[in-house]
Formats: structure tokens, C-alpha cells, sequence
């Protein structure tokens, strides 16, 4: 009986979830209401990439949108800490959370945001899925999407940005004003070493170029041309 209403439950949230096929039109949407670009695929700077993953979600390439691993690691913590400190989310559903329903995943929406995760990687790219997440995520206090972060953090274009620059961008997405360096250099100066050590950790960078990348002064730079 119990089993028939999950079906029946899973079958009507898939239902009256969106298809997913507009995902490109709603990421420019949000892009252009926040006046930012939409980042393309090709041009996100894989040492950003790998940073997002090994600090946001390390089997971003194995799940297919829900990471059961995580959400079992999160609950386990959250029980033993007694507060909820691990959401346990994906890129993907922070990509649908945003994007399908307006940065809330409480209550149905967290089911809505389960179904819709799905529903967007059986339809677009891993790099599509990152690209449109680093166009429109809250990178800074006020600030929308990596490209935007870039400058302002740093006064350059976002591909030419170093490994430690980049590595504080990938950090920003847990909080956003919390780590701006803008106003908290030491907060971001702490979360990069974070980055680092999930980035060595998951055989992206050396420990001697992690070590290096940690020396970097964390400062807001003047925006050039380029930004």
C-alpha cells in the first residue's frame, strides 16, 4: 500500500513539475533580470570547474542529478550535530532552485526540486548544467554569476583569473556575503584554503601549488577594460 502512494506520489510530482526544455530561456531570463551574461560551456576555466565540483558536489559527474551519497553523509551530520547544517544538494538542484523556483527548497519545493534535478540532466549537459550555474549563482554580496564576481573581486575578466583567484570564486556560493572579500578578506581568505584542500583532496592541483595559491593577497581589485 505504502509502496503504491510513493509511485502514485513520484508519478503526479513528475507530472506537474515543468518539462526542463526551457531551461535556456529561463537562464538568460535570470541573467538578464540580475544584468549579467550567460557563461557558455566552453568558456568556464577548468580549474573553476574542477574548484565548483571539489567543493560543491565531488560526484557531480557520477549522479545523475540526485547524489545519495551526499544526502546520506548531510543527514548523518545534521542528526549528530542536531541542526541542519548539511542540505546535501547538488550543482544541479541549486541550478533549479533558482532558476524553477525562486531560491526556495523548503517543503514541496524540495520534492519539486528532486524531480526537476532529474528532469534536467536527462536532457542537458554536465558543462551546459555548470556554464548556466556559474551565470546566475549569488557570487558576492549583491553579485550574480562568476564572470560579474570576477571583476568585481578582482578587477579582471574571469579567464584570466589564477588558481587562487578562482579558487575564492568557488568558494563564494556557500555565502555569498559572508565570504565577499570585499568586506570579509579573512572569512575568504579561510574559504579559499577551504577550496584548496578539497581541490588537492580530489587530485585537481598539487599540495605545492594549493601551498602557493595560499599565499595570494585577497584584495578587491579596480575593474579593467576587460570587466
Amino acid at each position: 500500500m505504502l509502496g503504491s502512494l510513493l509511485v502514485a506520489g513520484s508519478g503526479a510530482l513528475w507530472a506537474l513539475t515543468p518539462s526542463a526544455s526551457d531551461l535556456q530561456r529561463r537562464v538568460g531570463g535570470l541573467a538578464l533580470a540580475h544584468g549579467v551574461t550567460v557563461v557558455r560551456p566552453g568558456e568556464v576555466p577548468p580549474l573553476l570547474a574542477e574548484a565548483i565540483v571539489a567543493t560543491e558536489d565531488e560526484r557531480f559527474y557520477q549522479h545523475h542529478g540526485i547524489d545519495v551519497v551526499g544526502l546520506g553523509r548531510a543527514f548523518l551530520y545534521d542528526v549528530g550535530h542536531l541542526c541542519g547544517c548539511q542540505g546535501g544538494s547538488t550543482i544541479t538542484q541549486q541550478l533549479v532552485k533558482d532558476v524553477y523556483l525562486n531560491g526556495s527548497d523548503g517543503g514541496l519545493a524540495k520534492l519539486a526540486d528532486v524531480a526537476l534535478a532529474f528532469k534536467v540532466e536527462l536532457q542537458v549537459s554536465k558543462q551546459q548544467i555548470l556554464a548556466d550555474y556559474l551565470s546566475v549563482v549569488l557570487a558576492g554580496y549583491g553579485v550574480y554569476g562568476m564572470p560579474a564576481a570576477a571583476c568585481a573581486d578582482f578587477g579582471r575578466p574571469l579567464g584570466s583569473l589564477d588558481l587562487g583567484q578562482l579558487a575564492l570564486l568557488a568558494g563564494m556560493p556557500q555565502a555569498p556575503s559572508g565570504y565577499d572579500p570585499r568586506f570579509n578578506p579573512v572569512a575568504a581568505a579561510g574559504r579559499r584554503q577551504e577550496v584548496l584542500a578539497a581541490m588537492v583532496s580530489e587530485g585537481y592541483v598539487t599540495p605545492e601549488q594549493a601551498a602557493a595559491a595560499a599565499t595570494e593577497p585577497v584584495v578587491a581589485g579596480t575593474p579593467s577594460r576587460g570587466c
